[in-house]
């Protein structure tokens, strides 16, 4: 077997490649053996064909160490956070690869209060997984092996919490038509009670959670022709996109235009700010909209590090009110520490009732920029050099080295960090016109020096 991709917030690979059953086994034992509260491990999985064997393997492997199992079988990522809280869980497990090509699942950790296991955790974690010893596995006698019970309820808790966050009456008399492309993920299971609890006509493609994609999980543009065609056809006020395991959300307006991820934050951010007051953390890589919408609000901005689990950090740290990542994660701590396509949708509907105003609309209110994103192939030890050169090219810019290195300039930014699995970076870049922001990802390309 060659090695997953592992990080400290979980690992990821290709079914029979790189992960198998006895690998989830060995790796979910491993975290069992760090878990120092009492409770049940909740584990959920995305709706994957190669999901259930995951799932019964993992579980099977928590209950040998002694772990009793609370079992959601498909539900979506921020969904398992809140089952965690409600259930009063040990940890939680989701199965999922994410946006990946079928071939490919993982594993997702969290902890005992239903966020994503910050960094320190997830190396102890790993460093457990990688010892050799074997004393991460370590398997009780027949009178103490964990009990198995299944969630009969995997929704109510969830659609309840991002409810609270919004006018619920408002927007059912709106009677917003919606088409929900859950793309045969976890998403279809809450968001379609969401959506009927809402009042909305809505139609959702995908709604069988199989893992069958009709088309790559990715919520791109390219990606979503068929979806963008039959929302016109519906009529459709909103067009919401979940990935398979349904933590981000892609947008399509009321004219059939693609929208995208980063505004999903944007929208959100805006409309939660005009109730709420305080500071907010989005990570290095996302959009300049969500700080020029907090200098508006009169809110504090902070930057994170890239990941979920370093802008949960943060959140918790400043005790912020909002944050979220770029890619279509808007994380409500009335919700949970979890990005999640539900406080997505329905705040992006709450938004349209308050104002009156449609998407595209809404769109329009925020400032707009332009981002290029590229990767550029560099070995590991000439990742320093380049930033270096970089850094040195653009003295004019305020330079950063919180996550490889941003350069920042009044009207436009440059993020360049090294991938923590490939010999690549990824640079990424923005500005008030693609021709600027393309520019600068050329720069880190080919820097001068």
């Amino acid at each position: 077997m060659k090695e997953p991709i592992i990080s400290v917030s979980g690992l990821r690979g290709i079914i029979g490649e790189s992960l198998d059953p006895l690998l989830a086994i060995k790796y979910v034992t491993a975290y069992a053996s760090q878990l120092t509260v009492d409770g049940p491990v909740v584990v959920t999985r995305d709706g994957r064909t190669t999901g259930t064997m995951l799932a019964q393997a993992i579980c099977s492997g928590l209950m040998a160490v002694g772990r009793d199992v609370a079992y959601g079988d498909v539900a979506a990522t921020p969904t398992t956070g809140i089952l965690v809280k409600t259930l009063e869980a040990a940890a939680g497990i989701q199965i999922s690869a994410s946006h990946n090509p079928a071939p490919y699942n993982g594993i997702k950790l969290f902890d005992e209060t239903g966020r994503v296991i910050p960094a320190d955790r997830g190396q102890r974690i790993i460093d457990a997984y990688r010892d050799e010893s074997g004393r991460s596995y370590t398997p009780v006698v027949h009178d103490q092996v964990g009990s198995f019970t299944n969630i009969e309820d995997t929704t109510s808790a969830h659609c309840e919490a991002v409810l609270n966050t919004v006018d619920a009456e408002a927007i059912r008399t709106k009677k917003f038509k919606v088409v929900l492309d859950s793309h045969h993920g976890a998403g279809s299971i809450a968001g379609q009670v969401l959506l009927q609890k809402l009042g909305c006509e809505f139609e959702c493609l995908g709604s069988t959670p199989d893992g069958l994609f009709e088309h790559p999980p990715e919520p791109t543009e390219a990606n979503l022709q068929a979806t963008i065609k039959r929302a016109i056809d519906f009529g459709a006020d909103a067009v919401f996109c979940q990935d398979p395991d349904a933590d981000r959300l892609a947008i399509i307006d009321e004219n059939g235009n693609y929208v995208g991820e980063e505004y999903t934050l944007a929208i959100t951010l805006q409309h939660a700010l005009k109730t709420r007051k305080g500071p907010v953390v989005i990570n290095c890589s996302s959009s300049r909209m969500s700080a020029d919408i907090c200098k508006a609000a009169g809110c504090d901005f902070h930057m994170s590090a890239v990941g979920e689990a370093n802008v949960t950090n943060m959140m918790k740290d400043l005790n912020a009110v909002y944050g979220g990542e770029g890619n279509g994660g808007p994380i409500d701590p009335k919700v949970g520490y979890v990005r999640d396509s539900m406080v997505a949708m329905a705040q992006v509907l709450d938004a349209m009732a308050a104002t009156g105003k449609s998407i595209s609309q809404l769109v329009a209110d925020i400032p707009r920029y332009e981002i290029c994103k590229t990767t550029i192939p560099v070995e590991r030890d000439s990742i320093p050099v380049l930033l270096d050169k970089l850094e040195a090219q653009y003295p004019d810019a305020i330079a950063s080295r919180q996550d490889g290195l941003r350069l920042d300039w009044s009207d436009k930014w440059m993020l360049v960090r090294p991938s923590n699995t490939e010999p690549i970076v990824r640079a990424v870049a923005e500005a008030k016109t693609m021709a600027a922001a393309k520019e600068l990802c050329d720069a880190a390309s080919s820097p001068q020096g």
